[in-house]
């Protein structure tokens, strides 16, 4: 969020895999064919006649396994609609310092943008990277350092730009306004992605992750969230009726009926035509919410209930002021690199979007480890992780390239999704990959998204980011919370990540070296929360003495080791497709690099292993 990023935004907050493994009689087919599907599995994976003795967490579709068309296409649909609230959330966060409020199609150009190049990093993730049936999509560990870059005094958005009455969306200056910001943050993003190139191909990422525990990964993550109170304050502000009404639902939706069925039409060869239950609350709670909050808007609206002085409390509300952006979105749009000019570089926002870079790399080799139990895969080899956070690196220099103001990482929540399903096929995901594609291409749609009321965004933000706070704090978990240490370390890591970046917006002339690229550094990294908390986490922890069952690291390690007797498919579903992987392990200089799968399986040191998993456990998240 990523990450993020961070928890199971359409299936409701917190949730466990175990709690959920119900059946998957989620899905709009018939219950007996679903369990037909599911003995077959069971006979064809461990060759017993007996459905009864499975074991619950194993998935009905392992890794390799390719479910029924039908059932591809649905659970492909749904990964879309489970990383719908994470992705489109990022433009809409950043349209704010990149001034962008008052111009909804170039909005809806840049939701459009992150979809497309969501779609072509899972694509490549899941055929070139960890090849697991991983989700990739923006995360949110770089929106924190570039808001607090685009916060700075000569990145502030003129004053002229935050009133909609003075906006000319179509006048050069304000295209220069806009376009200059979003540059920066591209060619920034670029360099900074870089490094996550080079620390996943060189095999990096395993010594790294060594450094890394819970005491580091938990003010990290809930600082991501608890950063951005001020952007959901402002946009709840805008109608506080309408803002907690789609809190409500939302919370309705999830926690309370995500359990309940809903009847719709089905059909089989058996029952013919019939009914059959579909979860819809589950799948879906975000979606429901914004869609009816959206509908009482509207009706506010045409009876002319919401104020339409745009002076008065409420205006905002209104579903009427961008009505004119969906007629004048084309169709089709194709995204394309240096759609908004040739890209530009600060080393101050380089270094600020490095500490994201970090964070989401951590979390995302977590993400590996839980995706692979879910789907019955053993657990990643150090090849397969290099090459996922490799991957991911050139997907952040993709989506720099293409200008959506972001970079990638691993969607938990749709990790989240295959505990839920049981179908842990990658070919799924691979079809999400396109159907993300081709919602990019569609302008419609991401036009659409861009009309969303005020209020009701700020509705959706209280429950998505107050989940991303939770989400980082669950990481407390693994530690022994009753010692001195923990608890000193943590909490002054959280204060002080709050306090220090407060102090310095309200007095920005106290960083001043004599040297503005300095200045702009030291400002970018200091406040930057995630980055305040992160490091005084990772440094105390790592200089204070504590023992590995006291910091957590004896947990993790267990967690990660406990759920090896859950694997349906080999190592070597971690091989390169196409041949590649028969090919290269002819070669004698293949065993100098890292990202490359060798000629022999032997079981590998999981404790090695599992190091590199210490960046971010999944279970801490969903």
């Amino acid at each position: 969020m990523d990450f993020y990023s961070a928890s199971l935004f359409y299936a409701g907050v917190e949730m466990t895999f175990r709690e959920e493994s119900n059946g998957l009689e989620n899905l709009a087919f018939d219950d007996e064919e679903v369990n037909d599907q599911l003995k077959t599995k069971v006979d064809k994976t461990s060759g017993s006649s007996c459905a009864a003795q499975i074991d619950v967490n194993k998935p009905t579709y392992a890794v390799t396994d390719v479910p029924p068309w039908y059932l591809c296409i649905f659970l492909a649909f749904q990964h879309y609609l489970t990383a719908f609230g994470g992705i489109i959330s990022i433009p809409l966060v950043l349209s704010e310092g990149l001034c962008l409020q008052h111009d909804s199609l170039t909005q809806s150009l840049i939701i459009n943008t992150i979809f497309f190049v969501s779609g072509i990093c899972t694509i490549l993730q899941v055929t070139f990277g960890v090849r697991l049936p991983i989700l990739q999509g923006g995360t949110f560990a770089l929106v924190t350092p570039a808001m607090a870059m685009l916060s700075m005094p000569e990145w502030k958005c003129p004053a002229w730009t935050q009133n909609a009455s003075l906006v000319n969306t179509s006048s050069p200056l304000f295209i220069e306004v806009w376009q200059t910001r979003i540059r920066m943050l591209q060619g920034s993003i670029m360099v900074a992605s870089v490094l996550q190139i080079i620390v996943g191909f060189s095999g990096l990422i395993g010594f790294l992750m060594r450094f890394i525990g819970p005491l580091t990964i938990a003010p990290t993550i809930s600082l991501i969230g608890l950063s951005l109170y001020n952007s959901a304050g402002d946009k709840a502000g805008s109608h506080w009726g309408i803002s907690a009404m789609t809190a409500v639902l939302i919370i309705l939706f999830s926690q309370y009926l995500r359990l309940i069925p809903i009847p719709v039409p089905a059909y089989s060869k058996i029952k013919k035509l019939h009914t059959s239950k579909l979860f819809i609350f589950q799948t879906m709670p975000i979606l429901l919410g914004i869609a009816v909050s959206w509908l009482v808007c509207y009706l506010l609206t045409i009876f002319d209930i919401l104020p339409s002085d745009p002076t008065q409390y409420g205006h905002l509300a209104r579903t009427d002021l961008k009505g004119n952006v969906v007629s004048e979105a084309s169709w089709f749009t194709l995204p394309y690199p240096g759609q908004w000019g040739t890209p530009t570089v600060s080393l101050a926002a380089v270094v600020g979007l490095l500490a994201g870079i970090i964070c989401s790399m951590a979390e995302s080799v977590g993400d590996y480890y839980a995706c692979a139990r879910l789907s019955g895969a053993p657990l990643p080899p150090k090849h397969a992780i290099s090459r996922g956070i490799g991957i991911e690196g050139l997907g952040s220099l993709l989506a720099g390239a293409f200008g959506t103001g972001n970079g990638t990482t691993s969607f938990s929540e749709n990790v989240a999704a295959l505990g839920i399903t049981k179908v842990g096929s990658r070919t799924v995901i691979l079809l999400s990959g396109f159907v993300m594609i081709l919602m990019g291409i569609l302008g419609k749609i991401g036009a659409i998204f861009s009309t969303i009321p005020t209020p009701v965004i700020g509705g959706m933000f209280l429950i998505m980011f107050g989940v991303i706070s939770a989400a980082g704090i669950s990481n407390l978990q693994f530690m022994d919370m009753n010692s001195s240490r923990n608890i000193f370390v943590f909490g002054f890591s959280m204060f002080s990540a709050l306090v220090i970046p407060n102090w310095l917006m309200k007095n920005p002339d106290v960083l001043e070296t004599g040297v503005k690229e300095v200045d702009q550094l030291l400002h970018v990294l200091l406040t930057t929360h995630m980055f305040v908390g992160g490091f005084l986490g990772f440094f105390l922890d790592n200089t204070i003495p504590g023992t590995k069952r006291e910091r957590g690291l004896q947990t993790w390690d267990k967690v990660q080791l406990e759920d090896s007797s859950t694997f349906l498919a080999s190592e070597e579903v971690y091989n390169l497709p196409f041949g590649i992987s028969p090919f290269l392990q002819t070669q004698s200089w293949v065993r100098y690099v890292p990202f490359c799968p060798q000629k022999s399986h032997l079981p590998q040191d999981k404790s090695e292993d599992v190091t590199q998993g210490r960046g971010s456990e999944l279970s801490t998240r969903v």
